[in-house]
């Protein structure tokens, strides 16, 4: 394992004014052992923070009821409609063979919109290369953060963020060019997983961009405008509004210690580090 010594980079930021101080990493949701023991660099700031802040506080019992209520109300079938009614044959047929592909019953979707079924699609391709929630980066500092006592923010409401990521509110041809672009990534998981961990253990965040924008097939411009919008959804809308939540802790002189996904700490212009020195804060990568 390589030591801070060698000075390479995290995806790990500190953010100051005048007189406070707030550290930022980047998370990735599902990991596994071979992420720890992390870089004493990032568990010492923890140590010396007094709040966590993360997207949202998923090991708080209420809010995760809430946003299980919400996921159902926003992101599944409530009438006569069914996935496989709304999709075309031939992505119904692409979808149904990864679900025989991994032993996930055919029509355990049925009751999904598109975008839903999409975004649990990957996460389960996710799991199935050996890779957890319980080990993910935000979920050991929840942990870490109740057994040392220390405060939980959300930056996030659950609301927002499941409307975000159900696709609350979009036409319909918007999950099925959604659900497209995620069964051609799913074809590819298995090397841009493995990118996207090297990735985050090294700090390399042209290759982390590259994993994550695997799909490289070329879209109309119609296709452009579609992904436009659910880039606008499910990253730069929360990247406004978390940076707002993180400068907000910055005026309260707080030291606070922020988990949030590494997708909205980098890419072009709409993350989060970026909005935050456009505001005038000063930033260092550690």
């Amino acid at each position: 394992r390589m030591s801070s010594k060698t000075g390479k980079k995290h995806f790990f930021w500190k953010v100051s004014d005048s007189n406070s101080t707030i550290y930022i990493l980047g998370s990735i949701h599902l990991a596994d052992s071979s992420f720890y023991p992390l870089d004493p660099v990032i568990t010492n700031a923890f140590n010396r923070s007094d709040e966590l802040a993360v997207e949202i506080d998923i090991s708080d019992d209420s809010i995760l009821q809430e946003i299980t209520t919400l996921n159902e109300q926003y992101g599944m079938f409530h009438g006569n409609d069914s996935l496989e009614n709304v999709l075309p044959d031939s992505l119904r047929n692409s979808f149904d063979s990864i679900c025989t592909s991994w032993g996930i019953p055919i029509g355990t979707f049925n009751r999904y919109k598109p975008w839903s079924a999409a975004m649990t699609l990957n996460s389960i391709g996710i799991m199935q290369l050996g890779y957890n929630y319980n080990l993910g980066i935000d979920s050991y500092f929840l942990q870490l953060a109740h057994k040392t006592g220390k405060d939980v923010i959300s930056l996030e409401s659950s609301k927002d963020q499941v409307m975000a990521l159900t696709g609350k509110g979009v036409d319909d041809s918007v999950g099925i060019y959604f659900m497209m672009k995620t069964l051609r990534e799913v074809g590819l998981i298995d090397s841009s997983v493995s990118w996207m961990m090297r990735a985050w253990k090294t700090g390399d965040d042209s290759l982390f961009w590259n994993a994550m924008n695997a799909d490289t097939a070329k879209g109309n411009a119609r296709d452009s405008i579609i992904q436009k919008e659910i880039d606008e959804r499910i990253f730069h809308s929360r990247n406004r509004a978390m940076a707002d939540a993180i400068e907000n802790l910055l005026t309260r002189k707080r030291k606070v210690f922020v988990v949030v996904g590494t997708a909205h700490l980098i890419g072009n212009n709409e993350n989060i580090i970026d909005i935050l020195r456009r505001k005038g804060f000063t930033i260092e990568q550690l």
